[in-house]
């Protein structure tokens, strides 16, 4: 089947207008043209690594010196399957054992080792929806064609439905791309999910870490207060938001939980304003439940030391179904 010719800058232009609105995809676009490529200075973090390239140049040399560099290199393609039971009285009946596939900063275009594992891996494992909690780009600015060519693959392998939120290796004008393979990317958006007459709410926000684009407000609009409600943010440095918006579940990555760590997997930095038990998996905030993935893929220089890659299987569950060992 042939492919269709890539989109213009001119047609995602035109697609973000009518998709976001003339005001929204200009501010948009203006936001991601004034913060390219700043080191410092923008987002929540003053300092950003993934952006000084002369850094990951010298990282890259002295893992290579020290033959550690392949060993790194191999550790990104040992993608585990991490299982989180979420047992929550509010859990509506009807979805107790309701499954969520997780999958979070592939940085596919830079990233090739674990890809085909990724894709072995989505095909074994059951699910009733699958979420991307955003990074597919390896860059944070520049080109994205690669990244997307690399996520059609993988969305071929996943089942519907599928839904997606931005992180700050990506550009607004991902969303068309992703959208077309079949992605619902929520860009400070809900949707409801329903079965057998209960529903659960669904929203996501846009990258509140380096753009700063995230608006919970419009987000939660349209969830009732009492019903249950699930927040997709690439970022789990919005916890406290989320959870004084009545979210019940808050499903983030971003950190990699650290990439390379101390024996024990014991991050040195996390690149994030939060605490740092909130950096690797399961974690609570008040009446909120929090996830936070390591993620697929690796950022600045490809390689892991004591903290395997994951993807993620989410299983609500209210008390009485939960399993005891």
């Amino acid at each position: 089947m042939p492919q269709a010719p890539p989109l213009t800058q001119q047609d995602i232009s035109a697609r973000l207008e009518e998709r976001l609105g003339r005001v929204h995809a200009r501010q948009r676009l203006g936001i991601e043209s004034d913060h390219e490529a700043q080191i410092f200075g923008q987002g929540i973090n003053f300092f950003h690594p993934e952006n000084w390239y002369s850094v990951h140049a010298g990282i890259r040399t002295f893992l290579k010196l020290t033959g550690l560099y392949w060993r790194g290199q191999k550790n990104t393609e040992q993608i585990a399957i991490r299982h989180n039971y979420i047992e929550r009285e509010d859990v509506p009946p009807k979805f107790d054992g309701f499954t969520i596939l997780q999958l979070s900063d592939l940085h596919a275009d830079m990233n090739p080792g674990p890809m085909p594992r990724l894709v072995e891996l989505v095909e074994e494992v059951k699910y009733d929806v699958c979420v991307l909690t955003g990074d597919y780009r390896g860059n944070t600015f520049g080109p994205f064609e690669a990244a997307l060519e690399s996520m059609v693959l993988v969305r071929s392998r996943l089942k519907e439905p599928v839904y997606g939120v931005l992180g700050n290796h990506d550009t607004i004008r991902m969303v068309p791309g992703l959208e077309e393979m079949g992605i619902r990317m929520l860009l400070n958006e809900s949707e409801t999910i329903t079965f057998g007459g209960q529903r659960l709410h669904l929203a996501g926000i846009d990258d509140a870490h380096y753009y700063r684009a995230d608006n919970i407000q419009n987000a939660a609009s349209k969830i009732p207060h009492d019903e249950f409600s699930i927040l997709l943010s690439h970022t789990p440095e919005i916890y406290r938001q989320a959870a004084h918006a009545d979210f019940k579940l808050l499903l983030s990555g971003h950190t990699h939980g650290g990439q390379v760590c101390l024996p024990g997997s014991v991050p040195i930095t996390l690149d994030s304003v939060l605490p740092r038990h909130m950096g690797n998996g399961p974690w609570n905030y008040h009446n909120m439940a929090g996830y936070t993935s390591v993620g697929v893929g690796s950022s600045i220089v490809p390689v892991r030391f004591n903290c395997p890659p994951e993807i993620t299987l989410h299983r609500l569950q209210r008390p009485s179904s939960f399993p005891r060992s």
